[in-house]
């Protein structure tokens, strides 16, 4: 996305402000990359000027996950969080790994539960609260935080290195063009630029492109996580009971499960993965997860109790075959926004700190070299030798595995997790590797089963638009549309005629529908109508997209969802 010349010419330079590094982003990796340098600037009495940007509202509005959260790479950044008041309250006090068919669940013994659903020492936690207190660190430290304006632009010096990015503008009207309001965003220069977006960033996605980080690597493989909290009667609360299911509702062939976990206060946070490589175009994950819900092994936790949260967002899963080279001229890639979450653990909170944390590292010696706008290698041959690259060593073949089957990927993750480490053997010694990317997998509509959905009772299970005001998602309506078609004839060409319109039910918010012609309603020739001020930025459109006709860019600065509790 870049500044159009005539506003330019109009309202004159954007203004600029020039840092060290500049972050991208305000969750786990991009304020650890922006804590651990301020703390080595301190302890080498140096001066290092550092500015994160954050789109949402504040920092954790956006942010959603799970989460059971591994406070190893936390202690190492900030080893009193503890004393610091950092909100870490539940220990995880036991694990229920559950195999579910459509009636019943068998529960894997505790001696035969394999090391990546062990959870001992972790911390049921609501990130978003995780975040917000890593903010008030960070800021203490002296770290510059600006929530409420996105980057929209990454800018290049001229010998093609990252020189910075540049914020949107605010105050543009649907036709591009300034409104009474209008502000010309402004330019942030850096030594180097650190891009911590999360999963399937915007920004990240064009580096990526642009310098071929991914070559030689598997393509990423997504999933999409619906997520729901809920408020529940004391009598039903085991505060740090975490479980995880996988099988029904999901078909063998379609990789996913489930998560619940009880948290303090008789709340309890619950959600379904759904890998977007599935193949039947009629299968919509929202549905599945509502669906999930009526099971009676997960209907016992939460009847009686009331919905109080809800969100969505896509979830890199590739693991270590699939992530991109994490350096380029002036800049590095940290957290979901390189792919570092581990499928396996189901967790990625912590591989964001570490790798925020090697980032800072190999930038703040850089800095003291007198060095700008080259490649931080010291960053990947660090994250080479780290625990948390044998960690996802480890762990990369798990996807994979459940690719070929559900019994496949339980025996194989018995194998790899529980049988290897057994006999001590830390990491299996064979690599799967695809070639494939998900957006490639779905079949056409007529050779696959049409899939009909139960109607939400409003109690248990419920609709797209009742979730999406509890997700407390709003953009200005007069705005230029986020989300950008290359082509507008393939949704009803392609997608609609081909695939029965798969973005009416990938999308977990309702933003795309198919409105008029004989079934659609509204009268007149049957078009696709993008609601995108219900968007919850998961970016599952930007993945899923048989075509990769559909475009996520940034919307307005404080636009988007405003996770409470989550």
């Amino acid at each position: 996305m870049t500044t159009p010349a005539h506003l330019i010419e109009q309202y004159g330079p954007r203004e600029t402000m020039d840092y060290d590094v500049v972050v991208v982003g305000a969750g786990p990796a991009g304020l650890a990359t922006a804590i651990r340098l301020k703390q080595l600037a301190a302890e080498a009495g140096a001066d290092v000027s550092v500015a994160v940007l954050e789109k949402g509202s504040e920092a954790g509005a956006h942010t959603l996950s799970g989460a059971v959260m591994d406070p190893r790479a936390l202690t190492e950044l900030l080893p009193d969080w503890q004393a610091q008041g950092a909100p870490l309250n539940q220990p995880v006090t036991g694990d229920d790994v559950l195999f579910l068919t459509a009636t019943a669940a068998r529960r894997t013994p505790d001696a035969l539960v394999p090391r990546n659903f062990h959870n001992q020492g972790c911390y049921v936690v609501a990130l978003g609260s995780v975040v917000k207190w890593l903010a008030e660190q960070a800021e203490g430290l002296g770290v510059e935080i600006f929530p409420g304006f996105a980057a929209a632009e990454v800018l290049y010096d001229d010998a093609g290195a990252v020189r910075g990015v540049a914020t949107g503008h605010m105050g543009l009207g649907k036709d591009g063009e300034p409104t009474a309001e209008f502000q010309l965003g402004m330019e942030l220069n850096a030594r180097y630029t650190v891009f911590a977006e999360g999963a399937r960033g915007h920004l990240g996605k064009a580096l990526i492109g642009r310098f071929e980080l991914d070559a030689g690597r598997d393509p990423q493989s997504w999933a999409l996580g619906i997520k729901e909290l809920w408020e529940v009667p004391p009598e039903k609360a085991q505060p740090g009971r975490v479980v995880h299911t996988a099988g029904w509702p999901l078909d063998a062939g379609t990789y996913g499960g489930g998560f619940l976990y009880h948290l303090e206060g008789n709340r309890v946070t619950l959600g379904f993965v759904t890998g977007l490589d599935y193949a039947n175009p009629w299968l919509s994950p929202f549905e599945e997860m509502q669906r999930w819900k009526t099971h009676p092994a997960i209907r016992a936790h939460i009847e009686g109790g009331r919905r109080i949260g809800y969100g969505a967002r896509a979830i890199a899963a590739g693991g270590l075959s699939s992530l991109p080279r994490l350096v380029f001229p002036g800049g590095a890639l940290v957290g979901c926004d390189a792919g570092t979450l581990n499928a396996a653990r189901i967790k990625g909170s912590h591989a964001a700190i570490k790798t925020g944390m090697l980032a800072a590292e190999a930038a703040f010696e850089a800095l003291q070299a007198g060095r700008s706008r080259d490649e931080l290698s010291a960053y990947p041959a660090a994250f080479e030798r780290s625990w948390l690259h044998e960690e996802l060593h480890a762990a990369r073949n798990f996807k994979a595995w459940f690719k070929k089957g559900a019994r496949v990927g339980a025996l194989m993750t018995g194998i790899e997790h529980w049988l290897l480490p057994k006999l001590g053997v830390k990491s299996p010694p064979w690599t799967l590797r695809r070639d494939r990317p998900d957006h490639l997998a779905l079949r056409p509509a007529a050779e696959c089963a049409r899939i009909d959905y139960p109607k939400p009772d409003g109690v248990l299970t419920f609709d797209r638009l009742s979730s999406v005001f509890i997700s407390n998602t709003n953009h200005a309506e007069d705005q230029p549309a986020h989300l950008r078609l290359r082509d507008e004839a393939v949704p009803l060409a392609t997608n609609l005629a081909t695939y029965a319109g798969p973005e009416a039910r990938y999308c977990p918010a309702g933003v795309y529908e198919f409105v008029g012609g004989a079934d659609g309603g509204g009268g007149g020739a049957q078009r696709l109508q993008i609601n995108a001020q219900n968007c919850l930025h998961c970016k599952t459109c930007d993945i899923k997209d048989p075509a990769q006709n559909v475009t996520w860019v940034v919307p307005e600065g404080g636009g988007g969802p405003n996770y409470a509790g989550m």
